[in-house]
This record gives structure tokens, C-alpha cells and sequence, in this order.
């Protein structure tokens, strides 16, 4: 855009102090996708790199636990309908 000047001539609207960062849409696609990518490596990191005593042992104390769960549940028999 061009402004007249106190003298009459033509000169250059002032230009904004920063302009808008260009962006490569292929470059923030990939490392979107590379993100993603290092989140599930976490994940199976997590599930797969884990002794074997350690997975035993959270399985035994899961299965405890829902031992004891289910021996405190009340049952209905049938005579309560």
C-alpha cells in the first residue's frame, strides 16, 4: 500500500514490526507424525520392557485383589427375587 507524503509523492506504508512465521506444512505433518510415533514407542517400552518377575508379580497382586473383591460381594440367591 502506498500513502501520499506531505509532499505529494507516493511512499511505503509502514511495515508491521514482526511478520507471521512461515511454516512447511510438510515438515510440521512429519513431525506431528513423529511425535506420535515416539508416544507409542513409550508406551511399548513401558508394556514390554519389563522383567518377567515384575510382570508376575503385578499379575498376582491383580489377581488378589480381585479375589478379594468378588469374596466380599454379596450374591443373590434365588429366593431374594
Amino acid at each position: 500500500m502506498w500513502r501520499a507524503s506531505s509532499d505529494g509523492l507516493p511512499m511505503p506504508a509502514p511495515r508491521p514490526e514482526r511478520m507471521a512465521e512461515i511454516v512447511n506444512l510438510r515438515r510440521a505433518r512429519k513431525a506431528k507424525a513423529r511425535a506420535e510415533k515416539d508416544k507409542a514407542a513409550d508406551a511399548n517400552r513401558i508394556a514390554h520392557g519389563t522383567p518377567k518377575a515384575v510382570k508376575n508379580l503385578t499379575k498376582a497382586r491383580k489377581d488378589q485383589a480381585e479375589q478379594r473383591l468378588s469374596s466380599h460381594k454379596l450374591e443373590k440367591s434365588e429366593d431374594d427375587n
